[in-house]
């Protein structure tokens, strides 16, 4: 696959032949008031959900099984009380790639984080998002909201207007009402879900169809967000699109080639600079 320019990415994320799906480090930057940085990648939440102390080494590896066993000792309210202190209850410096998003405006986002600094760039523009759930009583794995440019409001897929973009939070946010897909419990209903295809509205399974992705700020190292990713792009273009991805390893560069996405050896701040490898000064956005 020839190597996009940053206008080529640009005017794809506009116009919709291209989705951005971000990772933990796209909160890169974001700090509060007193510069500690938002938790976002597994280790930075156990920790700040654990009071700053390390959980067991097993524990430690991913914060899905972290969230389970503290969830089994003090309930799932203490861990949904904890997401929403963190991101609904304390104030966050806006991290930089928020911001080049917020200027794009991509047509299509998919956030695995579950803060609330995506849909901040949007409140200027009417929108849909999509925010996942898990362990209900049947029914689909979502809920659907359309923000009006000043207040969400619930519609269901019939009613929703899929001309506006689309901002997918598939493990949940704070806002308009907290919903988390956080201990292992969570995702195990969630990914079985979404396998089956009820946890993403039919009007995303019909715009997913040719779509690419530029993977940001997202490593491919646990099997959890992998098959979270997997089961959200299926049925992409061939090839998939591209992943800003620095020293891949080998498991990532081949579950990457699998699905079909060229490794583009080089962080996200390269679309801030504009700069991608090998490529000359791009225009400024």
């Amino acid at each position: 696959m020839t190597l996009p320019t940053i206008d080529e990415l640009s005017a794809g994320l506009r116009d919709g032949s291209i989705a951005a799906y971000l990772g933990p480090a796209a909160l890169r930057g974001a700090v509060d008031a007193a510069g500690t940085p938002i938790p976002a990648d597994s280790e930075s939440l156990i920790l700040a959900m654990n009071g700053g102390r390390p959980m067991a080494p097993k524990l430690m590896y991913e914060f899905p099984r972290a969230a389970m066993n503290l969830e089994l000792k003090k309930g799932r309210s203490f861990v949904n009380r904890f997401l929403s202190k963190t991101y609904a209850d304390t104030a966050w410096s806006r991290a930089p790639l928020h911001d080049w998003l917020a200027a794009v405006k991509p047509r299509y986002v998919i956030d695995i984080n579950r803060d609330t600094q995506l849909q901040d760039s949007y409140k200027d523009t009417p929108h849909l998002l999509i925010q996942g759930i898990a362990r209900m009583a049947g029914g689909f794995r979502f809920r659907i909201y359309q923000w009006d440019g000043a207040s969400y409001h619930t519609v269901t897929q019939d009613e929703a207007d899929t001309a506006l973009p689309v901002l997918f939070k598939p493990m949940g946010c704070p806002h308009p009402e907290p919903s988390y897909i956080a201990a292992d419990a969570d995702y195990v209903d969630y990914i079985t879900k979404l396998m089956g295809g009820f946890a993403i509205p039919s009007f995303l399974k019909q715009r997913r169809q040719g779509l690419r992705y530029l993977l940001l700020g997202l490593r491919l190292t646990r099997d959890t967000e992998r098959m979270v990713m997997s089961n959200i792009v299926c049925n992409a273009a061939q090839p998939a699109g591209w992943a800003l991805l620095p020293d891949a390893t080998p498991k990532e560069r081949r579950f990457c080639a699998n699905l079909g996405i060229e490794i583009i050896d080089a962080d996200y701040s390269a679309l801030l600079d504009g700069v991608l490898p090998n490529q000359e000064q791009s225009a400024a956005l």
